[in-house]
């Protein structure tokens, strides 16, 4: 079962309609990635990172990607997410709003 970490929960909001990326690597790690809109058609995604157990090994919720589509953004995010169960990050951020 997986354990979400506070940048999830400060990211969620069940009321916004999100695409999502979930996939099992090899070692048992999973990535998760969502995508959506804002109330203000403002791209937005989130990247989770969770070991074989479960637990959140990086998680970021990402507030504006507004020059990109929900599918670029899905895709890019689904990248960096494979990059960093990979090779691994020193320091999760707790929440990243980039402008």
């Amino acid at each position: 079962m997986r354990t979400r970490g506070t940048a999830f929960w400060e990211w969620a909001d069940p009321s916004l309609h999100c695409r999502t990326h979930e996939e099992e690597l090899r070692d048992g790690s999973t990535i998760d990635v969502q995508v959506r809109l804002s109330r203000a058609g403002v791209t937005q995604l989130f990247i989770g990172v969770y070991s074989a157990s479960g637990m959140a090994l990086y998680e970021e919720g990402m507030d504006c990607r507004s020059s990109e589509s929900m599918t670029r953004a899905l895709a890019w995010g689904v990248g960096k997410a494979r990059h960093i169960a990979e090779a691994g990050v020193p320091v999760a951020p707790m929440r990243s709003r980039n402008a």
